[in-house]
This record gives C-alpha cells, structure tokens and sequence, in this order.
C-alpha cells in the first residue's frame, strides 16, 4: 500500500468517492456518444471536468455530511 497517514483518511476518501461517483455519472451522461463512436472521449472530458468539480465539494461536505447523519440517526445497542 502507498502507507498514507491515517489523519489524511478523508482526503483519501475524498478522492476515491468524487472519482468514482463522477466516473459514473458522466458515463451514464456520455451514453448517447456510444452511438457515433466518441463514448470515450466524451466520457474522460466529462469525467474529468465532473471530477475537479466534485472533489473540493466532497472534501469540504463530508465532514457536515458526517455530523447531519450522526444527528439523523441514533445508536444502536447491543
């Protein structure tokens, strides 16, 4: 493994979760291009340009994303 420092983790997460969830979302928007034979192009602009969009949001939400869902839901016991 790259040996990241743990107190990094949610850049790390970070990065994974804007990747892939922009990588899925603009392949489902580069759809049509699968007909004229441009899907992939399409799809690494898109994802590209999604994924600089997305990244510095998921950074800078999870963290209230993190808090609002603690307030939403309770602890289990066990």
């Amino acid at each position: 493994m790259l040996g990241i420092p743990r107190h990094y983790s949610h850049f790390v997460f970070g990065v994974i979760q804007s990747g892939l969830t922009s990588g899925i979302a603009s392949a489902i928007a580069s759809a049509p291009a699968l007909s004229d034979g441009h899907f992939l192009a399409h799809w690494l602009r898109s994802w590209l340009l999604a994924w600089v969009v997305m990244l510095p949001i998921v950074i800078f939400a999870a963290p209230f994303i993190r808090k609002l869902t603690d307030l939403l839901t309770r602890q289990e016991r066990t």
